[in-house]
């Protein structure tokens, strides 16, 4: 699409950023990360930076995320629209599986990167040069706690809204 002309911003990016649902959703995830990464600085008394766009901690982003999106959709266009039963279904799919196969991923990832080190023989030749990602999955109470911060995010973005 060709900018409007006077306009210096092109008509796609206007579109794509004043899209109240998205913003909420990509907001929710910002701050969610944000809060991973103070929260386990907190736990490990140590500042990690790569949290902010790491997965797996609490609270879960993507429920985060997800739940905002659907939640905002209910506030906007009603239980009863298309646009909720999508988010609506799309969320508890996200959700159930940061609880089921991403968080077995990260116990097997965890599992295996200590025997890796276990058999190991030459510290200067170890089997495999990089680790697993252990931090994949989410705990139930990670997914709860990023679910809630996602109904209050979108609560917070139609309070604004109006």
């Amino acid at each position: 699409m060709r900018p409007e002309r006077g306009s210096r911003v092109p008509q796609f990016l206007t579109s794509l950023f004043s899209n109240q649902l998205l913003m909420c959703g990509l907001v929710s995830w910002a701050v969610g990360q944000v809060l991973k990464t103070i929260i386990n600085a907190f736990v490990t008394k140590k500042w990690d930076f790569m949290r902010l766009i790491g997965d797996g901690g609490m609270p879960s982003c993507h429920s985060a995320t997800v739940t905002s999106m659907a939640t905002y959709s209910a506030l906007l266009y009603g239980l009863g629209s298309n646009q909720f039963a999508i988010l609506a279904i799309l969320a508890i799919i996200v959700m159930h599986d940061a609880m089921g196969v991403r968080l077995e991923t990260g116990k097997q990832a965890k599992v295996l990167n200590e025997l890796i080190e276990i058999f190991s023989i030459d510290p200067e030749k170890p089997l495999t040069e990089e680790k697993l990602k252990e931090f994949v999955g989410h705990t139930p109470l990670q997914v709860f706690f990023g679910a809630l911060l996602g109904f209050v995010m979108a609560f917070v973005f139609f309070g604004l809204s109006r």
